[in-house]
């Protein structure tokens, strides 16, 4: 059974003025001319050469049409970027937006690396900059004699001057111990253990009640009780050396042995091992002087002043 044909007009053939053949006869299905289906060989490879170069035209002018468009869309863009905007409604293909634009893919700068935090133990101005303020302050004098110097000049030892229940010891060890237990029955003031950071040499330091291990941690005045008497303290009231005495300011617990090893000395001519820790030590011996109005020999003074200039 023969396939239905249609009778129509074929496509110019490119390369050719006018219209195809008008009798050639189109198959439905195929889409190619029945004449060349059904003629010779030689009138196939006609009908092949000419859609081939059909196809090559196509292609050759979609190539042109493009390369025109891309043309005139970058002549508009020069056009635009040089034409004056002064109302600012410059095109979104201007050369400022295509400077600052960026490809959704390309990946956006990493961010910058936080500064590096300045290293533990690194001095600053926190402690320096009141204390040489307060040291402006203080008079600077010849030590006095130490005559009539007696511990009893500032009160009972340890008294509880702020009238809490607890002397003035166990309310130090409380406050600079840690893991602290207290003694039973004492209505929690008798400190019986405890663990010591201690400043003065970089140590910790495991401290328990007894005749024979309490002295492993002391509480240091850090103004001695007589350098501060041979430095205006004789001038005081009772009450006000039995304050200085008891002052939290003027204490901290202490290892033992470096305790015993200050003495009465003053920031001349001894300072705490744990060079970490000396600008909040003299910054400290600073404050309890200018508080109870005690004076600085001038080595005392340039010594103190030295370490703090230093934790600028």
């Amino acid at each position: 059974m023969s396939a239905k044909t249609t009778t129509m007009s074929p496509p110019p053939v490119p390369g050719r003025h006018g219209d195809a053949p008008k009798n050639n006869t189109w198959s439905g299905r195929s889409g190619w001319p029945q004449s060349a289906l059904a003629g010779s060989p030689a009138e196939f490879a006609a009908h092949m050469g000419s859609m081939t170069t059909f196809r090559s035209t196509v292609t050759r002018s979609r190539t042109l049409l493009t390369a025109g468009l891309r043309a005139a869309s970058l002549a508009g863009c020069e056009a635009a970027s040089a034409t004056p905007d002064p109302a600012g409604t410059q095109s979104p293909m201007s050369a400022s937006f295509l400077s600052n634009w960026s490809w959704p893919w390309e990946k956006s700068p990493a961010p910058a690396a936080p500064a590096a935090p300045a290293a533990a133990g690194t001095p600053t101005g926190t402690v320096s900059t009141p204390a040489l303020a307060q040291l402006a302050t203080i008079a600077v004098k010849g030590r006095a004699p130490r005559t009539g110097y007696t511990r009893d000049q500032f009160g009972p030892a340890w008294a509880d001057v702020d009238k809490n229940g607890c002397d003035t010891r166990n309310d130090m060890l409380r406050r600079d111990l840690t893991s602290v237990t207290a003694q039973p029955g004492t209505k929690n003031c008798v400190i019986a253990s405890g663990q010591l950071a201690d400043k003065y040499t970089g140590k910790t330091i495991s401290f328990v009640r007894g005749a024979k291990t309490s002295t492993a941690v002391q509480i240091d005045h850090v103004v001695a009780l007589s350098d501060a008497w041979q430095k205006g303290a004789q001038q005081l009231t009772a009450e006000q050396r039995r304050q200085l005495a008891n002052d939290p300011l003027n204490l901290m617990a202490s290892d033992g042995p470096t305790n015993s090893a200050k003495g009465d000395k003053d920031a001349a001519t001894w300072m705490v091992p744990n060079k970490a820790f000396r600008c909040e030590y003299v910054a400290r011996q600073t404050a309890v002087k200018a508080k109870y109005k005690l004076w600085m020999t001038q080595a005392e003074r340039d010594a103190i002043a030295g370490i703090l200039n230093a934790c600028k």
